[in-house]
């Protein structure tokens, strides 16, 4: 076939040329129906902060600080950026999306916090005053409450977990005060982790949001709500393609609780845990890298009633897979407390199964913690000088009368162990799953190590009252 004749193939869209994975039928006419159907219940959300001391009063958009955008605002919001007075007001704007007729209303937490009186805009203009329903910042989504003659028009909530990378989104809300903004993009990547905090599993999309598109909804290709606009990475200001959105999974469990209780109940664990790397699967025996390894154990808790001990990997929760260590935190916050549940953990290369009843969390605990990373007595093979946990140490050293272990006194720069980040103070209290209370012992389970054959020898350490594994390569005498 020409070049010609080719041209003429596809200008007359014969069946001569087949596009491939069927992207023809992909890209879709337009969105106007889809728009129309869902915008009425988008909303604007605007509120009044009272200044309380001389401050600055923030700009209306949640804009990077130091961004040529962010200096256009300041100056044009409030006058060359002086400094608010007591009395004064600052404004901000934000989206949101009406979840039930009877007007309760969903958008971020960043988007109300603080606030002395809220504003909600429906598309039509009416302007209502709203109040809070409740808020939960760690997953930052808060439920207003709107009054109204007339029942107001609703989305429902869609499942984020059937969409795919690669389907179109449509995401609506109110950028730079602008009113009611419809974009389209398709969904980029999902399970991002902003740093947020435990529960972040953030879909990416590339439908452009702006600041002031917080608290609004994505929807999927139904009008459903698969996620809420929360984030954007923009070096500039302004949308790079790069917004992040709350998934609906775990939006729609967090805005039920708010609006029958007014706060969120997380279960708790007890647990604080740590990644599984490769070379801690290989310390550990493990066919593959999965699960989320126990790193200590917190009394009293759910995990202790249930047998979980240090040192297990759990790779599975409630019949859910426990992937990574992500995973587990997000599984155990959205269990309801007194649920009992099955926890699969690997212990000594075996696999097997615990009852756990789960607690609600308290104030202040966490569901499940990651943990981020004398004369010598071993050095070689590790880079380490070790001594024994003695009146004299616990003095030189600030321990408490409870520290157990073997004391590392010092690190040699350029050892392995200073390669995964071993310093002076911390406590070995496991070698190769050994608990030891001496420096020989150490040597001992490390030379056993080296007998075996291995790549490196796994310690549990622990630092300022926190425990974490560490695979730490063995060097060949």
């Amino acid at each position: 076939m020409t070049k010609t004749m080719l041209a003429a193939t596809l200008v007359a869209g014969t069946s001569a040329l087949a596009l491939p994975f069927g992207v023809a039928h992909a890209m879709p006419d337009g969105f106007a129906d889809l728009a129309a159907e869902v915008t009425p219940a988008v909303v604007n959300i605007s509120t009044v902060h009272h200044v309380a001391a001389a401050e600055a009063p923030p700009v209306p958009f949640d804009v990077p600080e130091g961004s040529l955008f962010g200096e256009f605002f300041k100056r044009y919001f409030h006058g060359q950026g002086q400094p608010g007075r007591p009395g004064d007001e600052a404004r901000a704007l934000g989206s949101g999306f009406v979840v039930d007729p009877a007007g309760y209303v969903v958008t971020n937490n960043h988007v109300i916090d603080g606030a002395d009186a809220i504003t909600v805009t429906l598309e039509d203009g009416t302007e209502l005053p709203a109040t809070l329903v409740g808020a939960d910042p760690a997953t930052d989504l808060a439920v207003l409450k709107v009054e109204t003659d007339h029942p107001l028009t609703a989305v429902a909530w869609g499942d984020s977990g059937a969409v795919r990378v690669g389907d179109w989104v449509l995401a609506v809300g109110n950028p730079f005060g602008l009113g009611g903004t419809v974009t389209a993009g398709i969904l980029s990547a999902r399970g991002r982790d902003l740093g947020n905090g435990p529960l972040d599993d953030y879909l990416q999309i590339d439908a452009p949001i702006n600041q002031g598109n917080s608290g609004g909804p994505t929807f999927d290709g139904n009008g459903k709500v698969i996620g809420i606009n929360s984030a954007i990475y923009s070096p500039s200001g302004g949308s790079v393609g790069i917004g992040f959105a709350i998934p609906s999974e775990l939006a729609q469990t967090v805005v039920a609780d708010l609006i029958d209780d007014g706060h969120v109940e997380r279960g708790w664990l007890g647990v604080q845990i740590q990644e599984v790397t490769p070379e801690i699967a290989e310390g550990l025996g493990l066919d593959e890298t999965r699960g989320a390894l126990v790193a200590s154990i917190m009394p009293d808790s759910p995990a202790v009633a249930a047998g979980v001990q240090v040192g297990d990997v759990i790779v599975t929760y409630d019949g859910q897979p426990v992937a990574t260590m992500r995973d587990l935190p997000r599984l155990v916050a959205t269990t309801t407390a007194g649920q009992k549940v099955r926890i699969g953990v690997v212990r000594d290369g075996k696999e097997r199964t615990l009852d756990a009843v789960i607690a609600e969390r308290d104030t202040g605990q966490q569901v499940a913690v990651n943990e981020s990373a004398a004369q010598p007595a071993e050095q070689g093979r590790l880079g380490l000088a070790l001594a024994q946990v003695n009146d004299e140490t616990r003095r030189r050293f600030g321990l408490g009368d409870e520290a157990t272990g073997v004391l590392v006194t010092g690190v040699d720069p350029a050892g392995p162990a200073a390669e995964r980040g071993l310093r002076p103070g911390d406590l070995i209290v496991q070698v190769a799953q050994h608990e030891v209370t001496s420096p020989d012992q150490v040597v001992k389970l490390v030379d056993q190590a080296v007998a075996e054959k291995r790549a490196s020898v796994l310690m549990l350490v622990e630092r300022n009252g926190d425990a974490h594994f560490v695979a730490v390569p063995v060097v060949k005498a």
